[in-house]
């Protein structure tokens, strides 16, 4: 078994994003996202019916939601549950922002788990 890169060799995703699946497990996918310049538009965002964990490992992005805009670095990671309407409102246009992304069943808070004991 090989072992893979993330980060080498990237796609071009000046036109438009790259997805990759790495790994697909049920219940669990692992993706890789190259973005540069892509945003999500405000009208369309994204509303899934699982959780997704991004990690940023290279460029940068503003990820937006009803709380408020979060700005990622290399190395930041977010958790986006399921239900909550998010959008990309920036990824680097000079460089590749890379991202992981882990989607996963949606999972209950730690306080609906101890309201259910």
């Amino acid at each position: 078994m090989a072992p893979g890169n993330l980060l080498n060799p990237l796609p071009d995703a000046s036109a438009e994003e790259q997805f990759v699946d790495i790994l697909t497990r049920p219940g669990c996918r692992f993706e890789r996202i190259v973005s540069q310049g892509q945003t999500t538009p405000a009208d369309r965002p994204y509303v899934q019916g699982h959780d997704e964990w991004v990690l940023v490992l290279a460029g940068g992005a503003r990820i937006e939601t009803a709380a408020g805009e979060t700005a990622l670095s290399p190395g930041d990671h977010l958790l986006i549950p399921a239900g909550v309407a998010h959008r990309v409102t920036f990824t680097d246009p000079d460089r590749p922002t890379v991202w992981l992304a882990v989607h996963f069943e949606a999972g209950r808070s730690e306080t609906s788990s101890r309201e259910a004991s």
